[in-house]
């Protein structure tokens, strides 16, 4: 059996290559790309070969990046080349590469405005959010934001080629939705990596990427097995249809164009504090470590270290060297020590380069119950949450909402997380696991912790923008003055990792002899799943996995107003008219002067998908944030 794994695949290469197909060979390509799982085999000199009977040989030959960017990289040896099915079944089969070899691996240089590259698609922790009004009631068009209206967005200035890149983008994007999983083929995503070529020599690399994450996730959704959400492809779609749409009115922000590289601004001396470790694991194969540090002002910072090499990376990058001005220390001494920096060059979402002219001298961290840490733990957790989500949702952040610290009592373990309550009289949250990886400590240690109900914590972790109250802990600490408290050793100074340091039964207090047992587990109103919002994220999902066929034939029912009627009641009215919209969008059926049904356009059904969208992703975040009181 085959051992060899096809190497990836650069977007324009593969769309050129179906674009010279014809219509009968289109027809055929996703049966030919199904025909070449396993078929990979070692050739020479580093080449990738792919037989197809007796007589036909595509050989892949990738550059020095490992991925194949050139046409004639690839090539078959029957007499259709290189316009055969063979040569683009096997494109079409092999990973698409990222946008730029190095989106992951960090330069940190720092140096100037552009020295290291922003994250790539996929990277753990990418979890796009939106501002959420402070509301505590089931928000509708008058109160979210995105309440439908997809024209809201800022003018900035985009050039002529920016403003048809957008078009592209928007029109490839349409028909990718109306055709769903189902019916998302090669062909069709062939034409999203055209677009998404385009975008990146318009300097769009922002729609670009969000181009390439629909690809994949279109990709990993049509194969058995690979676990993929529709909630995430869901999301995709969205991210994608929104910048695509700004880009083509001619109207969008800065943070629709975005930057190809991180820019590095100079920040003078800075003093900052080690928080916590946090492994990285990234969907495209690459691993390493992020450690959090606590500035001036309160202000977060990163260091990173993440490069190829998936869990084995993650896991070892831990103890690694910190490669910042030339610190002696690694990740675990700087997570619970400090740096003096000279020359500091800091990014937009708060990452320390590490350029020729920056010095670091390490100094004497600060305990969690110490000044300035332990104003983390002492700000308000409903305005935490607010400020953490806000912070998550800008542009320059792109990795999800900042860290949040809190006390809370433990009560006990439901389902797949951990129920507890914020110390002070503050409200119920859940306690999920950051990184799931069964090789990282995540999933044992909040085991272990769920085994002693009334235990009290100090908790810095991450909330979740798309669940009610629940906060995925990256680090734990005993809660000063607590007797029923984390007992950890010395040389942790006083906190846990939970990605990297595994917690043991002597850490946790002995219980009282004779104690009670344990109350029952309380569940807590959950605001996001009573809503009936569901309908409506039901409908978005049917849409995505379906395709536009797929919702008409959901709103042919006997009543197609009834699922709206929850909606109505519960005060959604917006909701429900663009729920309903779109359902009739779908089912239009547009004829011809003489009769006949013509295909209808997918722009207006995109836009009234997209409407819903964002309407509903408002409409959650509101609801998360009231959680939290």
């Amino acid at each position: 059996m085959s051992t060899a794994t096809l190497p990836p695949v650069a977007p324009e290469v593969l769309a050129e290559a179906v674009e010279a197909l014809t219509a009968r060979l289109r027809k055929k390509l996703d049966a030919a790309v199904a025909e070449c799982a396993g078929k990979a085999t070692e050739g020479a000199d580093g080449t990738v070969e792919v037989r197809f009977g007796e007589d036909t040989l595509v050989t892949l030959a990738p550059g020095p990046s490992g991925a194949v960017t050139e046409a004639g990289q690839a090539v078959c040896s029957c007499l259709l080349a290189p316009r055969c099915l063979h040569r683009t079944a096997v494109l079409g089969a092999a990973p698409i590469a990222d946008a730029e070899a190095s989106a992951v691996v960090e330069a940190e240089a720092g140096e100037g405005s552009a020295e290291a590259a922003s994250p790539a698609a996929g990277q753990v922790g990418a979890l796009p959010v939106d501002p959420v009004p402070d509301s505590t009631t089931a928000p509708d068009s008058t109160t979210a934001s995105g309440s439908g209206s997809v024209e809201d967005v800022m003018t900035a200035s985009l050039t002529p080629a920016q403003t048809r890149a957008g078009a592209a983008l928007w029109q490839a994007g349409s028909e990718a939705l109306a055709a769903g999983v189902t019916a998302g083929g090669t062909v069709v995503q062939a034409e999203l990596l055209r677009a998404a070529h385009t975008a990146r020599l318009a300097g769009l690399p922002r729609a670009e990427a969000a181009a390439l994450r629909v690809v994949r996730g279109l990709r990993n959704a049509r194969e058995q097995g690979r676990g993929q959400r529709l909630s995430d492809l869901t999301a995709a779609f969205r991210e994608l249809l929104a910048g695509a749409f700004a880009l083509a009115s001619g109207v969008a922000g800065p943070e629709a164009v975005g930057g190809a590289r991180r820019a590095y601004e100079k920040g003078g001396s800075l003093r900052v504090l080690g928080l916590c470790r946090e492994p990285v694991l990234s969907a495209t194969g690459y691993g390493g470590v992020t450690t959090h540090l606590l500035g001036p002002g309160g202000a977060f910072h990163t260091v990173s270290d993440v490069r190829p090499g998936g869990i084995g990376r993650a896991k070892g990058a831990g103890t690694a060297s910190v490669a910042l001005g030339g610190a002696v220390l690694d990740h675990a001494g700087l997570a619970r020590g400090g740096l003096l920096i000279a020359g500091a060059t800091v990014s937009a979402d708060g990452r320390l380069g590490a350029g020729r002219s920056v010095r670091a001298t390490p100094v004497r961290g600060a305990a969690w119950s110490e000044e300035p840490v332990a104003a983390l733990f002492a700000r308000p957790v409903r305005e935490a949450v607010a400020a953490a989500l806000a912070a998550g949702a800008e542009p320059a952040g792109g990795t999800g909402p900042e860290l949040l610290g809190c006390d809370v009592e433990l009560l006990g373990a439901a389902e797949d997380h951990l129920v507890a309550r914020v110390l002070d009289g503050g409200p119920l949250v859940r306690l999920r696991v950051a990184h799931p990886h069964p090789e990282l400590a995540h999933t044992a240690n909040l085991r272990r912790i769920g085994g002693h109900p009334g235990l009290v914590l100090r908790v810095l972790g991450r909330p979740d923008p798309d669940r009610a109250a629940t906060l995925r802990p990256l680090a734990v600490a005993p809660v000063p003055g607590a007797s029923a408290t984390l007992r950890l050793p010395e040389e942790w100074l006083g906190r846990a990792d939970l990605g990297y340091d595994r917690l043991q039964g002597d850490h946790f207090p002995r219980p009282a002899a004779g104690a009670a047992a344990p109350a029952p587990v309380p569940g807590g109103p959950d605001p996001l799943a009573d809503a009936p919002l569901w309908r409506v994220r039901r409908l978005l999902e049917t849409g995505v996995a379906g395709g536009r066929r797929a919702v008409a034939e959901a709103a042919r029912g006997a009543d197609r107003a009834a699922p709206a009627v929850p909606l109505r009641r519960a005060g959604l009215t917006r909701a429900a008219e663009l729920a309903e919209g779109l359902a009739a969008e779908a089912d239009r059926r547009p004829r011809d002067s003489f009769g006949r049904l013509v295909d209808a356009s997918s722009d207006a059904y995109a836009r009234a998908w997209l409407a819903s969208a964002v309407h509903l992703e408002a409409a959650e975040r509101a609801l998360v944030l009231a959680s939290w009181s």
